[in-house]
């Protein structure tokens, strides 16, 4: 019977670190445990990328799109409860992104997005299958890659949840995630050169309880997206972090406004209070 590598997730390291949690205080355990949480989070996944000819073809792919939508506008749609109450057909003819299984909604929707964002490794382990049949362009976090190698659509981002946190213009080298998709989504915008991204269905407000990043399994129906499928019964996900969010969408707002461009939110009864809001209906 294989073993599973002594440094890796379920590895012998990894479940003693876990068990000495337990003992340790809080502050100290942290101080202990820094360097291996380093790697654990983004050590072990940039030596997997030295040299790797995938992850390379992936940088070069991301740096020619470096402002090919210069002067444009898009559209990020989110996953919330609202769209339900959204008609998106004007969005058929515009430059879109769409994010973790809003495929589910394609149908509904009468489109596909122009573009596809996931990072979050729950999301892209259990739903690759459908990621990969997607046929549009995707951007996929490196940590993922072993679901998607041999997508030739995908395109590899190095993206981490470690600090420093950071807006990054230039999404070919690191990307901090700011606990959520969408921050990533507004980073790549940026980087593609889009002067007006304009936000939907990113409700910011959740009916699930509990510790923020949370790993929970569902137990039912799902009230917080716009499917009760999206993460329904037996699916893994992690709660959300709003405060957190919150902090990197600040951090998107300045990196926007100081360049002259601009990011809007048409959300319907969105509660992020970030950015300016807008009516999507008069945006046509």
């Amino acid at each position: 019977m294989s073993q599973t590598p002594f440094l890796e997730p379920g590895g012998y390291l990894h479940r003693l670190i876990y068990g000495a949690k337990k003992i340790f205080p809080r502050s100290l355990w942290a101080r202990l445990t820094q360097p291996y949480w380093w790697w654990y989070n983004r050590g072990r996944h940039q030596f997997a990328g030295f040299a790797n000819p995938i992850k390379q073809q992936s940088v070069n792919r991301l740096k020619d799109l470096r402002d090919s939508h210069r002067g444009e506008r898009c559209f990020i749609i989110g996953n919330g409860p609202s769209l339900q109450k959204m008609e998106l057909s004007p969005l058929r003819d515009e430059v879109t992104f769409g994010m973790n299984r809003i495929y589910l909604h394609f149908p509904q929707m009468g489109f596909e997005t122009t573009y596809y964002v996931a990072i979050n490794t729950l999301v892209i382990e259990q739903c690759a299958e459908d990621i990969h049949s997607l046929p549009m362009p995707k951007f996929i976090t490196w940590r993922g890659r072993q679901w998607l190698r041999n997508d030739p659509r995908t395109l590899f981002l190095d993206t981490d949840y470690t600090d420093p946190p950071t807006f990054t213009k230039d999404v070919s080298v690191r990307i901090f995630e700011g606990s959520t998709v969408t921050y990533v989504a507004l980073q790549l915008a940026f980087h593609m050169g889009f002067h007006e991204v304009i936000l939907i269905g990113v409700d910011h407000n959740f009916q699930a309880t509990g510790k923020p990043n949370e790993t929970v399994i569902s137990s039912g129906s799902d009230a917080d997206h716009f499917s009760p499928d999206y993460f329904g019964k037996g699916f893994r996900w992690q709660l959300p972090d709003l405060e957190a969010s919150e902090r990197a969408y600040t951090m998107a707002s300045e990196a926007y406004n100081e360049d002259n461009r601009k990011v809007l939110d048409a959300t319907i009864d969105g509660k992020l209070a970030i950015f300016p809001k807008a009516v999507f209906k008069q945006l046509f």
